[in-house]
């Protein structure tokens, strides 16, 4: 026997269905009314761990680095070799890549060109990921070109590309979403194929965020005193970490805007229950003075607001599901991700809202009713 079966036991339950159908205008308002709440709710609260998603998957290959530069109060224009030095003896178990950077123009002989930015390192294995071709540990010839870059000049792996007057054979062909460069356009040489001199930024690969965060904390506190800044240490953990914060914040103040509109609703529900059992006073009246206990027109009422609940619940549920899909592909590039529980709650808590909401308004019409004197109730 199912749940449905068991409450249709109920007369209660009977009538109220019955009830609702008797003015459906005024039924189908209420309704519409618990839809745009639940789709206001849900839809706001998707939007948000879609944005969530998008800042986790542009920042989530990140979180495990830290970026040192020259700081405010250098007497150096970049991170000097003794500096590195001292950076490897203060970091252990941490992949440490020094790195300079210039930009140049890359040309083909068909005449087209894109302007790059290049990068010397040498253990480019650390930073980069490539779609074709090999990431060497230790990059001491031949370059690395992104593949956005390398498809819109026609390069390929093999082809030669020059810079400062010498040419580098293309060994692999970056993603578009790794490294640093702007735009994906990047290309990636040994250290010594750039100017000496010191490095323009260090980036140590750690394990994790967590790992990244106390490495940070470690060298800020080595390197730096409260009034002299030599290096500047930037965790894009805590930078993501902040990101997240600030979406969290925005998160709840959208949902607070579309709770509102179903506190509206529900003073609509309140206010149809209300008119409900004032137009169905006498009525009342005849089913309490044949013996129908007070708990009988409590819970038939209760019913009444409840399908309200659950009918709108229902239908804005399944218009918020459509809806996120529509966001997801949007923000995200990924519309079934709307089905993972970090977006699929805020449907589930939106249709929960929905039903408490509406039998809370229903509370009082309910205890009105019930407790309505069948003698007063049949006079009118």
């Amino acid at each position: 026997m199912s749940v449905l079966d068991l409450l249709w036991r109920f007369p209660s339950v009977q009538m109220a269905w019955r009830n609702l159908g008797r003015n459906r205008i005024r039924t189908g308002l209420a309704t519409l009314g618990i839809v745009i709440g639940v789709v206001a709710i849900a839809s706001l609260g998707m939007t948000g761990a879609a944005l969530q998603q998008q800042a986790d998957s542009n920042l989530g290959s990140l979180t495990n680095e830290v970026s040192v530069s020259a700081g405010a109060d250098s007497a150096t224009d970049g991170v000097t070799e003794s500096q590195v030095d001292d950076i490897e003896n203060v970091v252990v178990a941490a992949a440490i890549v020094p790195q300079r950077s210039d930009s140049t123009t890359l040309s083909t002989r068909r005449g087209e060109s894109r302007r790059v930015t290049v990068t010397g390192v040498t253990n480019a294995g650390a930073l980069y990921e490539t779609s074709a071709g090999d990431t060497p540990d230790r990059l001491r010839t031949g370059a690395l070109l992104s593949d956005d870059t390398a498809a819109d000049l026609g390069l390929e792996l093999g082809d030669p590309v020059e810079y400062d007057g010498q040419l580098y054979r293309i060994v692999g062909l970056i993603e578009s979403d790794s490294g640093f460069g702007p735009g994906g356009n990047e290309l990636v040489l040994p250290s010594s194929a750039l100017s000496d001199g010191a490095y323009d930024s260090v980036t140590i690969v750690a394990e994790d965020g967590q790992t990244a965060t106390a490495i940070a904390d470690r060298l800020d506190a080595e390197f730096n005193e409260p009034d002299d800044e030599a290096l500047s240490v930037t965790s894009f953990a805590s930078a993501q970490a902040n990101v997240d914060s600030f979406l969290n914040t925005l998160n709840l103040a959208l949902l607070g805007i579309g709770s509102i509109s179903l506190v509206v609703a529900s003073v609509a529900i309140l206010n149809v229950m209300l008119m409900s059992t004032i137009e169905r006073r006498g009525e009342i009246g005849v089913l309490r003075a044949v013996g129908i206990r007070r708990g009988e027109v409590l819970r038939m009422i209760l019913a009444e607001a409840a399908f309200l609940g659950l009918l709108g619940g229902i239908v804005g549920a399944a218009l918020s599901v459509g809806t996120g899909l529509v966001v997801f592909q949007l923000l995200a590039g990924d519309r079934l991700a709307v089905f993972g529980w970090p977006s699929i709650r805020y449907v589930v808590g939106g249709f929960g809202f929905a039903v408490v909401a509406s039998v809370l308004s229903g509370l009082y019409p309910a205890w009105k009713a019930a407790n309505d004197p069948p003698v007063e109730a049949l006079r009118g």
